[in-house]
């Protein structure tokens, strides 16, 4: 799993992503993240421009798996990606 870097684009107040941070956490998978309502200005701007490079609906959670993307908290999917 040493390729499968995990990322999440998340908002801090979304149901879906708080369960998959849980999911990921629960199964001892690091992953970084960030929740794009915390920030501001310029900062803002640059991570809805990734995003969108991502999941052009820039809805969330989007999370990337390695190469993979899932958009909403989908656990076979995540499983699958992560080959657990």
């Amino acid at each position: 799993m040493s390729d499968n870097t995990v990322k999440i684009y998340s908002l801090s107040t979304c149901s879906h992503c708080k369960s998959t941070k849980k999911f990921l956490s629960d199964c001892t998978v690091l992953y970084d993240f960030v929740d794009v309502d915390l920030l501001e200005g310029q900062e803002r701007k640059e991570i809805l421009e990734d995003i969108k490079k991502f999941n052009p609906k820039c809805s969330f959670p989007t999370i990337i798996i390695g190469d993979k993307v899932i958009v909403g908290f989908k656990e076979n999917e995540i499983r699958e990606a992560l080959g657990l």
